[in-house]
């Protein structure tokens, strides 16, 4: 299943993945929980995020991914999934905090949002564990390192003189 995918890239990021990669992660995000789904992707810069975490989520700050499923009565029974916020600028600060690649990071935060469209959390321990498990075979799946496992910086010493 290829899911429809909306997206809207509305900030100035030389950081934003291309538009197949974003497809190539929900969908392997998405497995085979659903016959169809549609979604939307709007990526923001930090101004509209904050806005947008302050006023559903209380917190005037912005964050990496904010999720808003479809809230659809089932007997509609359309594809609509719902929306994932995407914070460019917070993502790529991330990635760069955690010594990950850019499109890792990315990878991460698209797998992560749809996770929530699909009905995982992470509030209680339990469920952490379970979507964080989840989460990390999809990434690992997609060839990216495991999301939770820690890296040490580079220590790349090219260039730089060592003594005997």
């Amino acid at each position: 299943m290829i899911p429809t995918i909306d997206l809207q890239v509305a900030c100035e990021s030389e950081d934003v993945p291309d538009p197949d990669s974003i497809q190539r992660w929900i969908t392997a995000a998405l497995r085979d929980e659903r016959a169809a789904a549609e979604i939307s992707v709007r990526i923001v810069d930090s101004a509209e995020c904050r806005e947008l975490n302050h006023r559903y989520r209380d917190k005037d700050k912005p964050t990496n991914v904010l999720s808003f499923p479809a809230d659809l009565p089932p007997e509609l029974e359309l594809p609509l999934l719902g929306d994932l916020v995407i914070c460019a600028p917070v993502v790529v600060q991330e990635a760069r905090e955690q010594h990950k690649t850019p499109d890792a990071h990315w990878a991460h935060m698209l797998v992560h949002g749809t996770l929530h469209l699909l009905g995982y959390d992470h509030i209680e321990d339990r469920e952490a564990e379970r979507m964080e498990a989840l989460e990390t075979e999809i990434i690992t799946q997609l060839g990216y390192p495991p999301p939770y496992t820690p890296i040490a910086p580079s220590t790349n010493t090219i260039g730089s003189e060592m003594s005997p």
